[in-house]
C-alpha cells in the first residue's frame, strides 16, 4: 500500500508530459464531475425543469473543458484522482439528499 501511495504521490520527472493516468482522469473524471454538477444545477434552479436542462445541457461541455482542464493541471497522480473524486462525491451526495 506505501508503495501505491509513494508512486501516486512521486511527480513526472518531465514537466512536458501529461501521462496516460491524468489525460484518462482528465478526460473521464471532467465528464463525470460536469454531469453530476449540471445535474444539480438542473435540481437547484428555481425555474421548470424542462428549462433548466436546457441550460445544463448548454454549459455541459464548458464545465467539462473547465473540468479536464483543472484536473490535467494537476501536479501528481494522487491530485488529480482527489480532484475527481472529491467533487464527484460531494455533487452526488447533495443530488441524492435533493432528490
Amino acid at each position: 500500500m506505501s508503495t501505491l501511495y509513494k508512486y501516486l504521490c512521486t511527480p513526472e520527472k518531465n514537466g512536458r508530459k501529461i501521462g496516460l493516468f491524468r489525460i484518462l482522469s482528465a478526460i473521464f473524471g471532467g465528464l463525470i464531475v460536469s454531469y453530476l454538477g449540471m445535474t444539480l444545477l438542473a435540481f437547484i434552479i428555481p425555474v421548470e425543469i424542462a428549462k433548466s436542462a436546457i441550460i445544463s445541457i448548454m454549459f455541459n461541455t464548458f464545465a467539462w473543458a473547465i473540468a479536464a482542464t483543472w484536473i490535467s493541471l494537476s501536479f501528481t497522480k494522487l491530485e488529480a484522482l482527489l480532484r475527481f473524486l472529491v467533487p464527484s462525491f460531494i455533487f452526488a451526495i447533495l443530488l441524492y439528499i435533493l432528490y
